[in-house]
């Protein structure tokens, strides 16, 4: 490690060659996962028109991931992480195909069985995310030193939120000029990129364990060391039910259809906008970074996201709907990064890993079974209604956790 880099440097992260692969391949990776999320999701609407049929999406995807998720923990913690990246992405890429197939030379199965085919692939990502969140979180604190970790967190996250802009909306433009199967090829080849990308890291150690332990009492420590720390768990548990019960992206394509009558190509500019503004606000954030008072700027930050989805719950113009989830994506992405930030700091290395699973057992919850809140509470309560519910909850949810933790609310990193 280069112990000549100016911590200062706003990009000080980027300048270590591993890294500068790790944000490229995590680039085009979020760029073939955006994309697929958008196409299956306008591919299923457009097959049954049924809200509750979209939010079955993350429930799929949501069962498996939590199946596995702490035992992936653990797994990243004794076994090569570049190596179970590398498989997993390659998972993704494999199911790229598929849906590829079953878009093109094998749609008899789709027209046979509907939805059920692409349910089963989004099934088998839900097992290879679940394996692959962990390993890659940990993964990436071994590329740079640690008065480093809140700028690499800056810069994974332009990556990303640069990705969950250009994704959707390739995907939905692909998908309103030409068709599904074209689209599923344009997955198949940045998921094959990605594979290159992380391929080409260096391998690092398996961290030194401090102890000899079970599996079972590896997973009991990772659970211990998070709930044990307020922190960490107040952080994780605001996005967790934020995002919940403040979530639209489930119901977007109905939104686009029924509300605000742009169909696919709008659809992707929906998905996007959050992208959009989150990644404006990572360029402010490398330049003049969150961590002063990063408790008070997290509850701000989530603050807002609810405030949002309530008015783009009103909302009826395209555009105002596009600023408003352009915001939206603002308040998150100052969320994302200081948890990302507080993650690093507080957890050791051995313990990344599996602090990491317990980690995204929270994200999943709040974006697969979010997802099928969403879709559940709009058949349920009607699209408009469920909405507004939903962002009014992330109001509550922000008092109740300032209330609840006060060292998470006095942070300063």
């Amino acid at each position: 490690m280069d112990n000549t880099l100016n911590t200062q440097d706003a990009y000080a992260a980027l300048k270590i060659r591993d890294y500068r692969y790790y944000v490229l391949a995590r680039f085009v990776m979020t760029m073939a996962i955006q994309m697929q999320s958008v196409i299956v999701g306008w591919q299923i609407y457009d097959l049954t028109h049924d809200p509750l049929s979209l939010g079955l999406i993350g429930l799929v995807e949501a069962i498996p991931f939590f199946c596995v998720a702490l035992f992936a923990g653990h797994i990243a913690d004794i076994v090569s992480r570049k190596k179970i990246i590398v498989i997993t992405t390659s998972i993704y890429v494999i199911c790229a195909a598929i849906l590829f197939s079953l878009s093109t030379s094998f749609s008899v199965f789709v027209k046979e069985f509907s939805v059920l085919p692409i349910y089963g692939v989004i099934l088998i990502t839900g097992f290879a995310r679940g394996f692959m969140f962990p390993a890659q979180v940990a993964f990436a604190a071994q590329l740079v030193p640690t008065e480093l970790f809140g700028n690499a967190s800056t810069w994974n996250s332009v990556a990303w939120q640069t990705a969950a802009v250009s994704g959707p909306a390739i995907g939905g433009l692909v998908c309103g000029f030409y068709n599904f199967g074209t689209a599923y090829f344009v997955v198949f080849c940045m998921a094959f990129l990605g594979v290159v990308f992380y391929a080409l890291i260096h391998k690092k150690p398996v961290p030194e364990r401090v102890k000899e332990e079970t599996i079972w009492e590896s997973l009991g420590e990772g659970l211990k060391f998070v709930f044990s720390n307020q922190i960490i768990l107040s952080a994780i548990s605001l996005d967790m039910f934020a995002v919940f019960f403040g979530g639209a992206v489930s119901v977007l394509p109905i939104f686009a259809d029924q509300i605000l009558h742009t169909g696919a190509k709008g659809l992707g500019f929906l998905r996007a906008a959050p992208a959009v503004g989150a990644l404006i606000m990572s360029f402010v954030q490398a330049y003049r970074p969150p961590f002063k008072n990063a408790g008070r700027n997290l509850l701000l930050g989530v603050l807002g996201f609810g405030i949002t989805m309530v008015l783009f719950a009103i909302s009826k113009n395209f555009y105002f709907a596009l600023l408003v989830l352009m915001i939206s994506g603002m308040c998150d992405n100052i969320s994302v990064i200081i948890r990302a930030t507080i993650i690093q700091l507080n957890t050791p290395d051995e313990m990344r890993g599996r602090v990491s699973s317990v980690n995204s057992v929270f994200i999943g919850s709040s974006n697969e079974l979010g997802s099928f809140e969403s879709g559940l509470a709009a058949k349920l309560m009607g699209l408009v209604p469920s909405v507004i519910f939903g962002g009014s909850m992330t109001i509550v949810v922000v008092g109740a956790i300032r209330k609840l933790a006060p060292k998470l609310r006095k942070l300063s990193l």
